[in-house]
């Protein structure tokens, strides 16, 4: 009837090379490689994300705390109230 999808067409002088996934071991490396990339990492980034989030935390318990504050009824305005 006609091709089959993935066969529509020739092409000549393109070499693929492909690893079979029962050969690829996916988890190399991960212990001596990849957690000293990580503390790598995480050094290079905590000092320039942490002031940020340290002080939104600030500003925001310093605007809960007002908050608190605000919305309290004064007692001495109902001192005399029987």
């Amino acid at each position: 009837m006609g091709k089959q999808f993935g066969n529509l067409a020739k092409i000549n002088g393109i070499v693929f090379f492909r690893l079979s996934p029962y050969e690829q071991k996916p988890f190399k490396g991960l212990v001596s490689e990849g957690l000293p990339n990580l503390v790598r990492r995480f050094q290079d980034r905590v000092f320039r994300v942490a002031p940020f989030f340290m002080f939104s935390y600030l500003l925001i318990n310093w605007a809960k705390e007002k908050n608190l504050e605000l919305s309290r009824k004064n007692l001495k305005d109902y001192e005399n109230d029987t």
